[in-house]
């Protein structure tokens, strides 16, 4: 290069799964039939009447221009409906929702939106690294808090009640938790949204693995009392609608922090296609049949996993929700990647090392239950 990269980039790395899938790709070209249980990425399809919405709009001429960087009505008005019909959450179409593509995009404007050089922002020590990696990027401060194995990875409130939040912007949280699969817990939101209020921080919501596996009732961060003062909360059609390669998503929340994220957004991107907007608005009026399918094919697909993992010798918890198995490696080994690579070498099966969500997950793996019953059944007969 004859210029410098922006020194921002000297506090990330390339994604590992960016990295590790041209691997893949090359043990595969080289005639290795490896197999991918490593990543959440759905291999169903979506909804007939959904792909029937695409092809139908996107034939028509007027389809094709520049939409509003806010996002089309209905698709604004099937956001609010389905929050009401999974969560009983109420919201403003106008004023309250903000589609984007995809949820992940969500992390870089609300970073940029509210963070600047020096503030801190929290971040759950096993979690998605985009959160860790864009607030980097922005230059804030990122405070890993300690999840307590022993109460179903939920935070460690010594360590919060302890903590100086004077520099505190932003605190990040997952429920259900990816990587390890914990409950969104009522008790959890309620004081997170005390604490949140009194010490005046956001609270930032990752919601797509709701309607996975859900133990209980699916439950969102906005359904607690006061929480529209101090909670945003993204969500997606990527993981609970098989759509993850459409990159449809939102963020919702009080109308002052949207105006707050759009303004990013609007200098970054020009809006959606619009005949894929319409389709995601017949996904999202899909409703407890859907739901009911897609967890009976992960529910015969997680018993599989059950029996890999018995197989290399790992332990887990049954009782995990959304799309993964977290578990913890047997004592043979000292970290996760060995264990990793000794399966992809060796067996041509690749897993999750839990260790790229933080040094907390070095004695865990994650599997991904994105794999139909026969890849399943091949990699247990490789064990």
């Amino acid at each position: 290069m004859i210029i410098q990269p922006s020194s921002r980039l000297n506090t990330v790395q390339e994604y590992y799964f960016s990295q590790k899938l041209a691997e893949i790709r090359e043990m595969i070209a080289e005639g290795k039939p490896v197999l991918n249980l490593g990543i959440g990425n759905p291999d169903g399809m979506p909804a007939p009447e959904v792909i029937s919405a695409l092809q139908e709009s996107a034939v028509q001429e007027e389809m094709h221009g520049y939409q509003s960087y806010a996002g089309i009505p209905e698709l604004k008005k099937a956001i609010v409906d389905w929050n009401h019909w999974a969560y009983g959450i109420d919201l403003n179409p106008e004023k309250e929702v903000l589609p984007l593509i995809g949820s992940k995009e969500g992390i870089t404007h609300i970073s940029l939106a509210f963070l600047d050089e020096g503030d801190e922002v929290l971040v759950p020590e096993l979690a998605y690294p985009a959160y860790a990696a864009v607030a980097n990027m922005v230059k804030a401060k990122v405070i890993s808090y300690p999840l307590v194995e022993e109460n179903d990875y939920q935070p460690d409130w010594q360590f919060l009640e302890q903590l100086d939040f004077s520099r505190v912007k932003l605190l990040w949280l997952n429920y259900p938790h990816m990587p390890t699969g914990a409950a969104a817990k009522q008790d959890t939101f309620e004081r997170l949204v005390a604490l949140a209020r009194s010490k005046q921080f956001l609270l930032c919501h990752d919601n797509p693995y709701s309607m996975i596996l859900p133990q209980s009732e699916p439950l969102s961060l906005l359904s607690i009392g006061g929480a529209k003062d101090v909670v945003i909360e993204l969500n997606s059609l990527s993981k609970s609608f098989n759509m993850a390669g459409w990159r449809i998503g939102w963020v919702a929340g009080r109308e002052d922090y949207i105006k707050t994220i759009l303004k990013v957004k609007s200098n970054v991107d020009s809006g959606q296609f619009k005949p894929m907007m319409l389709a995601a608005t017949e996904a999202l009026k899909l409703r407890e049949s859907w739901f009911s399918q897609l967890n009976e094919k992960y529910q015969e697909r997680r018993k599989q996993v059950w029996t890999l993992l018995d197989k290399i010798g790992c332990t887990y918890d049954r009782e995990q929700q959304g799309l993964f198995v977290w578990a913890k490696i047997p004592e043979d080994y000292s970290k996760s990647t060995d264990l990793v690579d000794q399966l992809l070498y060796d067996k041509n099966i690749f897993i999750t090392p839990g260790s790229i969500f933080g040094k907390k997950g070095e004695q865990f793996v994650r599997v991904s239950l994105c794999n139909r019953q026969s890849v399943l059944e091949e990699a247990i007969s490789r064990v």
